[in-house]
């Protein structure tokens, strides 16, 4: 199997942390990842589109030759492949967790982080937006107190022991907002204890660069 990937991007690094992770955990699922340059265009190019023609990364491309797109998707179909030492729990209960969580940080945190950091100071050129990023930080509040709540236990990473794909999903968002040298965790201790606590794994410093 080939990841076709970017590393800054969070879609692609959820994915990158994940495959990490699980080798960590002595999985070698045998992904060749492959960087699609988007700062060059390659994402626009035909050979990219035939493998995602939205013209985003990931791109799975499975032993067949056809492609899985989306990050989750890509995800949970390695997590039902390889099923020995998952990262969504090995009951009904601990996975649904495992998504909620994750949902919840990909949908209320991660989506308007990206748009923040656009607004703010895009790698991309676009102009600064004070209106968008004002609405998108207040947008976050709630979400980012829910998951400071969830580490109130003294639980080390987001699901408890073990590291989830909520922990990689927003670790992946917070990569991007440190490259355009942004902050939105105020004075929530607990998550910042978490971030340097993540950041420190040995899968974190494969992927991470920022």
């Amino acid at each position: 199997m080939k990841l076709y990937m970017v590393p800054l991007a969070p879609n692609p690094t959820k994915v990158m942390l994940y495959i990490a992770e699980r080798a960590e955990l002595g999985v070698d699922m045998g992904i060749e990842q492959i960087v699609v340059n988007t700062v060059k265009g390659r994402h626009k190019e035909p050979a990219h589109l035939a493998r995602n023609p939205f013209g985003t990364v990931p791109a799975l491309e499975l032993d067949d030759g056809t492609y899985f797109v989306e990050s989750l998707a890509i995800i949970e179909y390695l997590e039902d492949r390889f099923p020995e030492e998952g990262l969504l729990g090995v009951n009904p209960e601990a996975r649904g967790k495992a998504r909620d969580v994750e949902r919840i940080i990909d949908l209320r945190i991660a989506g308007p982080m990206g748009q923040y950091g656009h607004a703010k100071n895009s790698p991309l050129g676009r102009p600064p937006n004070p209106e968008l990023a004002a609405r998108m930080e207040r947008s976050m509040q709630t979400p980012l107190d829910y998951l400071e709540n969830l580490l109130s236990d003294g639980r080390p990473l987001l699901l408890g022991e073990r590291a989830s794909i909520a922990d990689c999903t927003l670790q992946a968002s917070l990569q991007f907002l440190r490259y355009v040298e942004a902050d939105l965790f105020g004075e929530r201790q607990r998550l910042r204890d978490w971030d340097a606590r993540y950041r420190a794994r040995p899968a974190a410093q494969k992927v991470l660069r920022w």
